[in-house]
């Protein structure tokens, strides 16, 4: 989730790349220009529209404060999949979905712990948060590596492969508005304190009319910037000789989820290290229980269901993401040197799927 403002105003100058990239696309210039320039556009965006959401959290409470959430908090990403899931790169789809998570929990983490770590010597957070939000996340990936498991053990299956993965998307799905139910009512005590820090530093607030405004400009926005990205990924991949596996686990990640990576980096900057941990991990939650399975759910409104069989070294990374996370998090604190062995794992594994055929 974006909380606060501040990501919003020094990225706001990247507004100027929508028109940019209009005019290129008029006058047919080069996909990758287009792709780069769109990529760009979408980053203020999401900012805005994570302000928007969380303005209106505010106003209406917990509850519906937590569905708007679950909807729009990742809604860049969401908007991007769905697109390209319209233009049946399915392979891009599920591997925004694995990028996403591998990103939130290596490199928007490791970035936040390094660059706290570097202005405070030690940061602590709440531990029993923490560690609910990485048990969950090891609960949901096997959601993601189980129909990959299935597929090897029994092979040529489309039809069984098709109905275990929806089914596994309904489970998902439940277990995520089940964890809603825990956080915002009956365990919400426990995230009383990050929460009550979140509140301590945001600036003045929007007005309902202002903040429904905004993210109605801003989800247009990102749709028709999707658009144009989505149009030119295939181009620009060939051009550079990346796989669509590739794109969508590094750049197409990188490109929703940048807004709220420059929060999570500010607040930890702010030694608010609990907050930027709940946003690598909140973010990654939404992704493997909420996006993954309306994915599936409306790649039947497409007439071409999607399944949830990953690559194998899409698998892996996902299972070593969560069990370094488990590491960091296990004594409650941190420092900077944590903060590089994310980071250097997150590069080992963005060059393994680069030079992945």
């Amino acid at each position: 989730m974006k909380i606060g403002n501040f990501e919003i105003e020094p990225l706001s100058i990247l507004l100027i790349f929508i028109p940019v990239s209009v005019v290129l696309k008029l006058i047919h210039t080069n996909d990758a220009v287009i792709f780069a320039t769109s990529a760009l556009a979408i980053i203020p965006l999401a900012g805005f529209m994570g302000k928007a959401t969380e303005e209106l959290s505010k106003v209406f409470g917990p509850g519906i404060g937590g569905l708007l959430n679950a909807t729009f908090g990742n809604a860049a990403e969401l908007i991007i999949a769905l697109i390209a899931l319209r233009e049946g790169l399915y392979g891009v789809v599920k591997a925004s979905i694995t990028g996403s998570i591998i990103g939130n929990l290596l490199l928007v983490l490791g970035l936040s712990v390094l660059v706290g770590g570097l202005r405070f010597e030690k940061q602590r957070f709440n531990q029993t948060v923490t560690s609910l939000g990485s048990t969950l996340l090891a609960l949901s990936s096997i959601g993601l590596v189980i129909p990959a498991l299935f597929h090897l053990v029994v092979p040529q299956q489309p039809g069984l492969e098709y109905d275990l993965s929806l089914l596994i998307a309904v489970i998902l799905f439940v277990t995520y508005i089940l964890n809603l139910i825990f956080s915002l009512y009956t365990h919400k005590h426990l995230y009383m304190d990050e929460r009550t820090l979140k509140k301590g530093h945001m600036i003045d607030g929007w007005s309902r009319r202002k903040s429904v405004f905004v993210l109605f400009l801003a989800v247009v926005g990102v749709v028709f910037m999707s658009e144009l990205l989505v149009g030119t990924v295939e181009h620009t991949a060939q051009m550079f000789g990346m796989t669509d596996v590739f794109v969508g686990v590094i750049l197409v990640a990188i490109i929703g989820n940048a807004a709220e990576h420059s929060t999570a980096v500010l607040v930890a900057f702010k030694n608010q290290m609990d907050l930027a941990i709940n946003i690598a991990i909140g973010s990654s939650l939404q992704i493997a229980l909420f996006v993954a399975p309306v994915l599936v759910f409306v790649s039947y409104l497409f007439g071409k269901p999607m399944d949830l069989i990953f690559t194998n070294f899409e698998v892996v990374s996902v299972g070593v993401s969560v069990w370094v996370l488990s590491l960091i998090a296990h004594d409650g604190e941190s420092h900077w040197m944590e903060g590089v062995q994310l980071l250097a794992v997150y590069l080992i594994i963005a060059l393994a799927f680069y030079f992945l055929p």
